[in-house]
């Protein structure tokens, strides 16, 4: 008598490649806005990924603008406000310094975050390998790093964490992606004016909006899409495991398109990081089901806006 396990197999390994592709699309997206700055500017940047993904994001799923109180608006603009520091932040650490590091440095921001969720004396040890990570980071001094660098990685962390806290919200209160659509398109709306002044005509011209689409997709609409299609098929804990890899797969697109070689300290460093924050996640997790009365599910801390969603949004 077959339980349906084989055929849940086939589905959550075309989740794992689906959460895989999303963060290298991500990852690779963040490389390509790197080429962009010297055309742009790092806001000039920024505001192509945010509007040219927000008319996309738009087009693809038309949110219903009726029949929403303000405390739905309020969410949808707080996720909006998040989405545009934690890019417009991160463009700035990532002009300073190399896309691992940097990712590395983020992430503490979702580790914390799943951290504090856990409250687990584990998650806390995890912590501690955290920290152990970034302090072998600098091990060769902060200062190759750029300190301001590595201090608005830090800061875009703390950004990413109220992102993960602003998209459960939204998540709940909006069908599908809507909510995501809408917030991108108050992101867009708070960037385009800082854009405009930095870079002026040169958003327009041809060769750099064709740069500015290519991030929107790779950074924004393929990302996400890629990731609601994965929670379809994965429990969000190994969702959230699996976007742990974000460092090392930052690391490798910063090598592969950016020439940014890494020293093997600092290879270590973010291979630290990772362990960390896929055993946080671990810890996070509900523990196993024991005889008796039926309980409700806590889901994991995670650390991206699609996995942290409730279902509802699907």
């Amino acid at each position: 008598m077959s339980d349906g396990t084989p055929g849940r197999a086939p589905g959550r390994l075309g989740g794992v490649a689906l959460v895989l592709g999303g963060a290298l699309s991500v990852q690779f997206g963040s490389a390509l806005a790197a080429l962009l700055f010297p055309r742009t500017g790092v806001a000039g940047a920024v505001t192509l990924r945010l509007t040219l993904g927000a008319l996309l994001m738009l087009v693809v799923c038309r949110p219903r603008l009726r029949g929403h109180g303000r405390g739905d608006w309020a969410a949808v603009v707080a996720f909006g406000l998040a989405l545009a520091g934690m890019n417009s932040i991160f463009y700035q650490a990532i002009e300073r310094i190399p896309l691992g590091p940097a990712v590395t440095l983020e992430v503490l921001g979702p580790l914390a975050l799943s951290v504090v969720g856990a409250r687990r004396v584990a998650a806390w040890c995890w912590a501690g390998l955290a920290l152990a990570g970034v302090a072998l980071l600098g091990q060769g001094g902060f200062d190759r790093l750029d300190p301001v660098g590595a201090a608005l990685a830090l800061a875009a962390g703390s950004m990413w964490a109220a992102y993960i806290v602003c998209s459960a919200r939204v998540g709940a209160r909006f069908p599908r992606a809507d909510g995501l659509a809408l917030a991108l398109a108050v992101a867009a709306l708070v960037t385009l004016p800082i854009g405009l002044v930095g870079a002026g005509g040169r958003l327009a011209h041809p060769a750099v909006l064709g740069l500015g689409a290519g991030l929107a997709l790779l950074a924004s609409v393929l990302p996400y899409s890629l990731e609601l299609a994965a929670l379809r098929r994965l429990p969000t804990a190994t969702f959230a495991v699996l976007m742990s890899l974000g460092p090392a797969i930052a690391a490798l697109a910063g090598w592969l398109v950016l020439g940014q070689a890494l020293r093997p300290v600092e290879v270590l460093a973010i291979a630290l990081v990772v362990a960390a924050s896929v055993g946080a996640v671990r810890a996070a997790a509900p523990p196993p089901s024991t005889p008796g009365p039926p309980t409700p599910p806590v889901p994991p801390t995670v650390v991206s806006a699609a996995a942290a969603a409730p279902p509802a949004r699907r």
